[in-house]
């Protein structure tokens, strides 16, 4: 009996001293900035990225921004935007508008050595405000990315997938104030671009006030332009229109619903406005026609200021995804959380965006809850590391990995670190193995959880010294008691600075076979996939021993160099989720 009570008495000092642990560490885990678990705002809170513009292309939503980066005074404490970063593009994508795959950089402006002489456009000095169109020429499907130089212009980037690589087929601005109509433009910036259905183009800028303490001025600017592109949308087909629109500031927008052309535009800050010309609100016009006339409607989106408590100018772009209609914006959420000031830098936010049975426009409710996930992450395809939900101290950066055009891996990896993506569906089989593409120096470890940064631990990957932090090797490690829909964390953990960087990973499943996107997918799925990968003999794996490891934490099965070939997404696109056949019906 005595013995009896000394073993109860020894186990539950174990259980206790095992919580306390598991307290600790949930102390010890990095927090995440801006973007909660659970929350589908700001789209990312890694990086920054203003003026958003949205591409839906083959079952994905690709978010275009100007690269706002903090600036810094001379004493090392940032400074108010000063705009003086924005000559590079942002690009990210998602086909569930939770997870977002980052794309990394198009360095546009080429002026004065810009982006370490690399910019693409050699006569631009800056690159603000994008905006991103296809349109199928001779058969294949071409890419167009507008840009304002500052607001002294527009140029014309073109490439043959969505995230480039990206050429300057003019070699000069496609608009400027010598361009038929654009003369009085005060800020020639700000575009927006429609392909109708009948395979025009039309491209919407401008903005400004020509004489701000003209009250007629202030009302009715007349600084935005609309001008019809010709077939190779590289050029214009006869002179620009102006859009009387009230109130004007800047940022143009554009969207076609029901046969109706939507002109929306940020009202100006100036002077005293009648009601229906909030300040710092989103406007919208209608017409029958892309070229106008346009007669204003009302509004529809707030100054952030009214959600998120930080103002400053609003920039937003209308567009359907999977039927439903939504609104592109930004707001000064990050840097506020950041720095606790916004100082002008901005992130991008996604929300629903309703129009009445009259075709007017509903106030959009911006928050940080955003949207649904809109289906299930496929773990069992390579998911590149960069694809992430919600994080906490990471960064990412430029990859010599293989992968998809302009790869990126996620770097800044220290102790307590962590990236998580959401709803990755192990289905009913499980999964039985995990592999990641890995670079070191250091070394450390990937713990699997489930659900949050302290939840079960199904597995825990030992990443060794591959000898470079671009040198690429795959670890892989053993996986128990995953199953069904969870929200995924990777925890990384070992000794002090930057431990290793992560290029990809993917699960194994139990039923021996990668699971194979569903039917709902269709052709944009077969686009995007990774090839379907069958895991490897496990006769030929030789499984680490001499140690017993607990359930759900085992050591790496095996260490092998990165592979560039089989698992790779092809050039200009990623795979990072599978659709699920239920759509949430609400957020």
């Amino acid at each position: 009996m005595f013995r009896m009570r000394k073993c109860l008495i020894v186990l539950m000092s174990f259980i206790l001293l095992l919580g306390a642990f598991s307290s600790l560490r949930a102390e010890a885990a990095t927090k995440s900035l801006a973007k909660l678990p659970g929350n589908a705002n700001p789209l990312m809170d890694h990086k920054l990225g203003a003026d958003p513009y949205v591409l839906v292309y083959n079952g994905r939503v690709y978010v275009y921004m100007s690269s706002d980066t903090y600036v810094y005074n001379s004493n090392g404490t940032v400074k108010e935007n000063d705009f003086s970063a924005l000559d590079r593009v942002q690009v990210i994508s998602s086909s569930d508008m939770v997870n977002w795959t980052d794309h990394g950089t198009v360095p546009v402006a080429g002026a004065n050595n810009k982006n370490n002489g690399k910019g693409i456009a050699k006569w631009a000095a800056n690159s603000w405000a994008p905006a991103v169109a296809y349109k199928k020429i001779n058969g294949k499907d071409k890419f167009f990315l507008y840009f304002a130089n500052g607001g002294a212009g527009i140029g014309v980037l073109t490439a043959d997938t969505p995230i480039g690589p990206w050429t300057d087929p003019l070699g000069k601005a496609l608009l400027t104030q010598n361009t038929p109509g654009m003369s009085g433009v005060k800020w020639l910036f700000d575009p927006a671009v429609l392909v109708n259905d009948d395979g025009t183009g039309y491209l919407y800028s401008g903005g400004g006030i020509p004489n701000e303490s003209d009250p007629a001025s202030i009302a009715n600017p007349k600084t935005a332009r609309v001008i019809k592109l010709g077939a190779d949308m590289i050029s214009v087909s006869g002179s620009a229109s102006t859009i009387d629109a009230p109130y004007l500031f800047e940022d143009s927008g554009i969207h076609k619903y029901n046969g109706k052309y939507y002109y929306s535009y940020c009202i100006n800050f100036a002077g005293s406005h009648p009601s229906q010309y909030p300040a710092g609100e989103i406007g919208y016009m209608v017409s029958d026609n892309p070229m106008g006339p346009f007669t204003y409607k009302g509004h529809f989106l707030k100054n952030p200021y009214s959600f998120f408590g930080v103002g400053g100018n609003n920039h937003h772009a209308v567009f359907n995804f999977n039927n439903q209609w939504y609104v592109v914006y930004h707001a000064q959420t990050v840097s506020k959380a950041q720095i606790g000031d916004g100082k002008g830098y901005r992130s991008p936010h996604i929300n629903k965006l309703f129009h009445n049975g009259d075709g007017s426009i509903a106030e959009v409710q911006a928050n940080m809850t955003g949207v649904p996930q809109l289906f299930n992450l496929n773990p069992y395809t390579r998911v590149e590391a960069e694809t992430i939900g919600w994080q906490a101290g990471i960064n990412t950066e430029a990859s010599q990995a293989s992968g998809p055009f302009n790869n990126q891996n996620v770097t800044n990896i220290n102790n307590g670190d962590w990236i998580a993506v959401g709803r990755a569906d192990f289905g009913s089989a499980g999964a039985r193995s995990f592999k990641a593409t890995v670079a070191s120096t250091v070394g450390g470890n990937i713990e699997v959880r489930l659900d949050s940064v302290t939840g079960p631990l199904v597995g825990t990957l030992q990443v060794p010294s591959t000898g470079g932090v671009q040198n690429w090797r795959e670890v892989q490690t053993n996986i128990s008691n995953a199953t069904g829909i969870h929200n995924l964390y990777l925890v990384f953990t070992g000794g002090g600075g930057n431990l290793f960087n992560l290029d990809a990973w993917q699960f194994v499943s139990n039923a021996g076979l990668t699971a194979v996107p569903t039917e709902a997918q269709g052709a944009a799925a077969e686009e995007q996939s990774a090839p379907v990968v069958t895991h490897p003999d496990e006769a030929t794996v030789e499984q680490n021993s001499g140690k017993e490891q607990p359930a759900s934490s085992t050591s790496p099965v095996s260490v092998e160099p990165a592979s560039n070939t089989g698992e790779a997404a092809p050039a200009g696109t990623t795979t990072d989720s599978a659709p699920v056949s239920e759509v949430p019906a609400s957020e």
